[in-house]
């Protein structure tokens, strides 16, 4: 026990400072996933052909290859491109890109869940398109949305770790630097367990907030 007391507190500030690499990247990924996701949901419900087909074509891709290969493709092929970006920057792009995928249909579908004739009214007394959209549409779309965005982000949260594959150290990368050079597997990872689990549910805790908000349960 002495042991495992002396091997945690040893640890853990290491893992802690892994940690703030975590949640940076979750924060910033979730924000530009968002994003992302909204403005690919709009083109997707355009009628406009050369804004919905690019975009599903687009899609279909992200949704269809694995994100550890959008990772490798972000830090490795980019940069022969002509396009540069440090290990953390790639991680967050890598992320963003390939959740926004996600939460455009999960945007497109609390969207398209609103009525045609809410449209037609609101524009029958002259409200402009955002104004719909922001005013109409949206406050209403948030009560199916956001159950699966919420889910999403937790997700997105844990595969954060995938960007230890890219030399960015976060909690995993840590973790695993740690335990190779101590071998204290068993410690080091059930601290690594228990840090992510606090951190989902501390997300959780927001995400039933903003549910709360919006009247949900």
């Amino acid at each position: 026990m002495e042991k495992l007391l002396h091997n945690i507190i040893e640890f853990l500030p290491s893992l802690l400072k892994g940690t703030q690499f975590t949640i940076q990247i979750t924060f910033f990924a979730i924000i530009i996933s968002t994003l992302f996701g909204f403005i690919f949901s709009l083109c997707l419900i355009s009628k406009k052909r050369y804004l919905n087909k690019p975009v599903r074509i687009f899609i279909n891709i992200i949704r269809g290859t694995p994100l550890l290969v959008q990772m490798f493709y972000v830090y490795f092929v980019l940069p022969d491109l002509g396009i540069k970006l440090g290990a953390m920057q790639a991680g967050i792009l890598a992320l963003s890109i390939c959740y926004g995928a996600y939460h455009a249909e999960i945007f497109r579908s609390g969207i398209i869940s609103i009525t045609i004739g809410q449209w037609d009214a609101a524009k029958s007394i002259g409200l402009r398109y955002h104004q719909i959209m922001s005013r109409i549409i949206l406050p209403q779309a948030a009560r199916i949305i956001l159950p699966p965005m919420g889910t999403s982000y937790i997700i997105l949260l844990k595969d954060s770790s995938l960007a230890s594959v890219i030399t960015v150290r976060e909690l995993t990368r840590a973790g695993q630097l740690i335990a190779s050079t101590t071998f204290e597997n068993l410690t080091v990872f059930t601290m690594v367990a228990v840090i992510y689990i606090i951190l989902t549910q501390l997300l959780n805790l927001f995400i039933h907030a903003m549910e709360k908000k919006y009247r949900l349960k």
